[in-house]
């Protein structure tokens, strides 16, 4: 299977647009996922303009050579049909007939011309436009026109001159002279035609078409050049006035149409936005018209897609013009009109197909609706806009996006509007962002601060730990270690201590395989209930730890105090703790029993004193 015509080097794209707005049928669309260009095969006519005009040649065509010297290579004998273009292509090579040779040395067997195809084709013209009765017609020479015609303008396809194309008819004067098994390349400035002879088999197959660039890539894979080479003639038939072909209206010269403005009735178009417009303009007002159109998509074949980039038109012409004239000094018209008589009789007529590819077009109110997005309100009657985008007005390119064939953001206002806007919206962002990390700033200083102050603080607290004598353990939810100090490790024994060499404070390790239930008990109950418990005895071992267990955060992290009372200092410090607690006890039992006996006293004193007071008196006690 071919590969597509023309494609697009996904890597090299950068999204320029110079090929959507050149591209005459907008067969090149900008899919907003990868935002790259995509050539739309179906919908291209070949016409080569996006090739010229990616400024990164990131756009190619199907190449040719390979299948070229694969032909000259099987055996077969292999002719090249080469167009009268090369006078304004090859003006390097100061002779054609060196010109001949060299593609004589690639292994071509016979080198023919295609003017003299021309001469046939623009008789068979002459007589369609002198006896159309009423009809006009369209010429079909030009791949691209033809192609135009099929997919977007399908109901013209009755006006295309049923005439095979110079280049068809060549093919079939050359195997009607050296055979029908011989292989035919053309050489022309003409891409389309690669697809021009898919239409054509038998006798009018055409194997390759190489274009004038492939052709000088050969040349110099091949190290060929004329200064190494001798002279060599065009393998007849040769051509007569159909080596001005080039120019857009020599096959009308070639064939003696009437090109009088007065007189005449055939108009000769070329260039892209000419053909366009005839087209649209004859598919409409024929009738009014009255003209057949000898159309040519480029500025003649002069400077088809295929010749050397950078060439100049009027220059090219000149040169077609000198080339003809120096042909026919000495031309052998006796001999051309026998060659004439012999091979003009049986012509094909030429292949058209519909292939419409005309998008429905969408409603009003979509358009409307992409012109508002696109800031072109409907007070502004939908102005012509700039062209940057590559259609006619404002109005055809939102049809073109609403048929997705373009994108918004080709619009050179829209994607300047969204960016000043989205320049605004950085600029605030940054100024934001600016102010936050200002603010950032700050905390992380603060921030470190607080690090190196927490620092010190666990540093303090840690050496504070290991300095005590009791045990202390901070435990997890799970009952494992967060943290214990040097005094809890050697309350459990050298096991433990062994394990700290290597896990310093057993962070880690689990409550449960250290020590007995009853720890743990302590341990869960704080846990849950969120109640401490304060010196409590349990035995261990043959000892006896009193421990304290507390809340640190609640319900997920406790922490416990546990001394072994069997220690001197504990021991000592305990039993003193202890007799002073008992003292205390005891002195605040004696002061309870001294109040009561104090308050006792006091009345028997008054009582004692009141009677005697009586006797004094001589009075009762009870009488007042």
């Amino acid at each position: 299977m071919d590969t597509p015509l023309f494609s697009v080097i996904q890597k090299k794209c950068v999204s320029c647009y110079a090929c959507v707005r050149v591209c005459p049928v907008k067969a090149i669309e900008v899919p907003a996922k990868n935002n790259k260009a995509n050539i739309l095969e179906n919908r291209c006519i070949g016409c080569g303009q996006c090739l010229n005009v990616c400024p990164t040649d990131a756009i190619i065509f199907r190449s040719h050579k390979q299948i070229t010297l694969d032909l000259l290579n099987s055996g077969s004998k292999v002719a090249a049909i080469v167009a009268p273009s090369i006078s304004g292509e090859f003006h390097d090579i100061t002779d054609y007939r060196k010109f001949v040779q060299m593609i004589k040395s690639l292994g071509f067997e016979y080198v023919n011309e295609v003017s003299f195809g021309v001469d046939i084709v623009a008789d068979k013209y002459k007589d369609l436009f002198e006896n159309s009765k009423g009809k006009f017609y369209l010429s079909a020479n030009c791949p691209a026109m033809v192609q135009l015609i099929e997919k977007f303008h399908p109901e013209l396809i009755d006006n295309l001159a049923p005439i095979a194309s110079p280049m068809i008819t060549s093919c079939k004067i050359v195997k009607q002279k050296y055979g029908a098994d011989t292989k035919v390349v053309y050489i022309g400035p003409c891409i389309a035609n690669k697809e021009e002879i898919k239409r054509y088999d038998g006798v009018f197959n055409i194997d390759s078409v190489l274009t004038f660039t492939e052709l000088r890539e050969l040349f110099k894979e091949k190290n060929i050049n004329e200064s190494s080479l001798e002279y060599s003639e065009f393998d007849t038939p040769l051509g007569y006035k159909g080596s001005l072909y080039p120019i857009s209206n020599g096959i009308l010269q070639a064939a003696g149409i009437n090109e009088d403005l007065l007189t005449g009735n055939t108009i000769t178009v070329r260039g892209r936005n000419s053909v366009l417009d005839a087209a649209r303009q004859f598919e409409t007002s024929s009738s009014q018209i009255q003209r057949h159109m000898n159309l040519f998509y480029c500025e003649g074949c002069l400077m088809g897609p295929g010749t050397t980039r950078g060439g100049e038109r009027f220059i090219r012409r000149s040169r077609v013009i000198e080339y003809a004239n120096k042909r026919l000094k000495n031309f052998d018209h006796d001999k051309w009109n026998k060659d004439i008589e012999k091979y003009s009789g049986d012509i094909t007529e030429a292949l058209f197909e519909k292939n419409d590819q005309r998008i429905k077009e969408p409603t009003q109110e979509k358009i409307n609706e992409i012109l508002h997005i696109l800031g072109k309100d409907e007070k502004d009657n939908h102005p012509s806009g700039c062209g940057a985008c590559g259609y006619e007005s404002c109005e055809h390119f939102a049809v073109a996006v609403a048929k997705g064939l373009a994108k918004t953001d080709m619009c050179l206002t829209f994607a300047t509007r969204n960016r000043q806007q989205y320049i605004n919206t950085l600029k605030a962002t940054n100024d934001k962002l600016s102010r936050m990390q200002s603010k950032l700033k700050d905390s992380e200083q603060q921030a470190l601060k607080q690090k190196v102050a927490a620092e010190e603080a666990n540093e303090i607290n840690s050496s504070m730990l290991e300095k005590l004598t009791a045990g202390v353990i901070i435990l997890n939810r799970d009952l494992k270690i967060i943290k214990s100090n040097n005094s809890f490790v050697k309350l459990l024994g050298q096991d433990a201590e062994e394990i700290n060499e290597v896990i310093p404070g057993l962070v880690g390790a689990d409550l449960k395989t250290l020590l007995p239930f009853s720890f743990y008990n302590l341990f869960t109950y704080v846990l849950k209930n969120d109640q401490e418990i304060i010196n409590r005895d349990v035995p261990y071992n043959e000892g006896l730890l009193n421990i304290s267990v507390f809340t640190i955060k609640k319900h997920n992290i406790v922490g416990a105090v546990i001394r072994d009372m069997y220690a001197p200092d504990v021991r000592k410090e305990e039993v003193i703790n202890r007799v002073t607690e008992v003292i205390d006890k005891n002195l605040e039992m004696v002061q309870k029993i001294g109040f009561l006996l104090g308050e006792g006293a006091s009345e028997t004193e008054q009582m004692l004193n009141s009677i005697i007071q009586s006797y004094k008196t001589g009075k009762s006690p009870d009488k007042k």
